[in-house]
């Protein structure tokens, strides 16, 4: 299986560097991380990930917004967007559904699981190569 390439869009650098070091180390996945939405659409205009982990709440431009600009991005329509939020359970699966959003994972999280739960939501095998660590 080739490897899965992550764009994580957090405006927290301790959530960045963490997430990354979980679904690199545990999972082996390519990981790029930007602080903003605005940086994750011009990243998008180079690069196309399997995934984007997005934040909800952001300065500057918000998780909704963000949405509406990337659909309207072409090759970025069928892009599969996992919310990764503290308000992980205001989003019912209509509205998980309504914003084109696959799945919404609250924080904190377990980091350990965090592959298993992204591979889970996406159908991948997580390719976590230390099974006892399950």
């Amino acid at each position: 299986m080739a490897t899965k390439s992550i764009l994580l869009i957090d405006d927290e650098a301790s959530v960045r560097e963490l997430v990354e070091a979980c679904l690199n180390d545990l999972a082996g996945w390519d990981v790029e991380t930007v602080a903003s939405a605005q940086e994750g659409l011009r990243w998008l205009n180079a690069k196309h990930p399997d995934v984007i982990l997005l934040d909800v709440l952001m300065p500057g431009m918000d998780a909704i917004t963000f949405l509406h600009k990337l659909r309207e991005i072409p090759s970025c329509q069928s892009l599969p967007v996992i919310l990764l939020t503290v308000r992980a359970r205001w989003f019912t699966s209509q509205k998980l559904q309504e914003m084109g959003v696959v799945e919404a994972i609250a924080k904190p999280f377990n980091p350990v699981t965090l592959p298993d739960t992204i591979a889970n939501v996406l159908g991948w095998d997580s390719q976590i190569e230390d099974e006892s660590i399950r």
